[in-house]
């Protein structure tokens, strides 16, 4: 008899993972076809992790959700997932709420989402982000204008407002 194991779902959040097991699961993972959904909320991957993530986006062919909530990503890490981010089709949702990206990443999210057209939720809050990324981000939703474009850009601003609020001394 043959068991076969058909993973859609993987949630993996409070698990003290760092990079090095980032890597081993974005190995794994790479060539997933059935998992759409990973969770990684609440670990310790920083930049070296999110590099092996961003291989992971860029190869797999079924993944429409990432959760790296809570983690140590900062712009080096987000570059790598901005990178894979031009080239990926199937992701719609990447949260990456409570890292350590400030307006270098925030860039590079920016501009990876002038050539990405299926990702719909980006969770970018209580991060480092301040009023040079929403120039970027202002652009990028020009270019890709849609009826929510207005309402995009006065939440993106109220959004930094908030987070240079709570980042002053």
């Amino acid at each position: 008899m043959k068991i076969t194991v058909e993973l859609t779902i993987l949630l993996l959040g409070w698990n003290k993972i760092g990079d090095v097991e980032a890597q081993h699961l974005g190995d794994v993972l790479r060539n997933s076809t059935t998992l759409t959904t990973l969770v990684l909320g609440f670990n310790e991957i920083g930049d070296v992790g999110a590099q092996h993530l961003g291989a992971l986006l860029r190869h797999n062919r079924t993944l429409t959700t990432l959760n790296l909530d809570f983690n140590r990503i900062g712009d080096v890490g987000t570059q790598y997932l901005a990178d894979a981010l031009r080239y990926n089709t199937t992701l719609t949702t990447l949260c990456l709420w409570r890292n350590y990206i400030g307006d270098v990443g925030a860039q590079h999210l920016a501009n990876a989402l002038r050539h990405n057209t299926t990702l719909t939720t980006l969770d970018l809050r209580d991060n480092q982000i301040g009023h040079v990324a929403a120039q970027h981000w202002n652009v990028t939703l020009s270019l890709t204008a849609s009826k929510e474009t207005y309402n995009a850009r006065q939440e993106i601003d109220e959004f930094i407002q908030r987070n240079q609020q709570r980042n002053k001394p």
